[in-house]
């Protein structure tokens, strides 16, 4: 399997995913779940992303669709669309899997994952995260992450356009 393959391949359907979790499950492996749009990736997203990864020994993707990112951000996002986002951070190497959801919120693909630990930024408290109690009711950790000072894709995006 050549570089592109690989990243390629660790850009799962549900039914793919669930396949490969009972393979890493049986290895024993911690699985961390996170989410988000990651749209115009950048280095706040590498440093929020590598802490996560530390926390266990395979870390999932929920990566928002692009209908579900425009109903989040608006009409002029994202700015790349969703194969692209997904292949970007399939592309680092502690990414263990990528899984588009076009749903509100990724509710039921962690009902799916059923991740050791859920992982989230700083804005949100343990308890305000969806999924929380599907988490910690079998014993799982609910962690925030801070995020890295003066990255965002808004603050880039406004960079660009010209309005900051």
């Amino acid at each position: 399997m050549n570089h592109l393959q690989h990243i390629e391949h660790k850009v799962m359907e549900p039914e793919r995913l669930i396949q490969q979790l009972s393979k890493w499950r049986d290895q024993d492996c911690r699985i961390v779940f996170t989410n988000g749009c990651f749209d115009l990736l950048h280095r706040g997203h590498v440093d929020y992303l590598a802490r996560a990864a530390d926390f266990g020994d395979k870390l999932i993707i929920g990566l928002n669709t692009d209908a579900s990112v425009r109903r989040l951000k608006g009409e002029h996002r994202p700015i790349n669309d969703e194969t692209s986002r997904a292949l970007l951070l399939a592309a680092l190497g502690f990414v263990s899997a990528v899984v588009l959801f076009d749903e509100p919120t990724p509710l039921e693909l962690i009902r799916t994952v059923q991740p050791d630990v859920l992982i989230k930024g700083a804005d949100y408290t343990p308890e305000s995260i969806v999924g929380y109690d599907i988490v910690t009711a079998r014993g799982g950790r609910v962690e925030v992450i801070p995020f890295l000072d003066g990255y965002s894709t808004t603050g880039i995006e406004q960079r660009i356009r010209g309005k900051m």
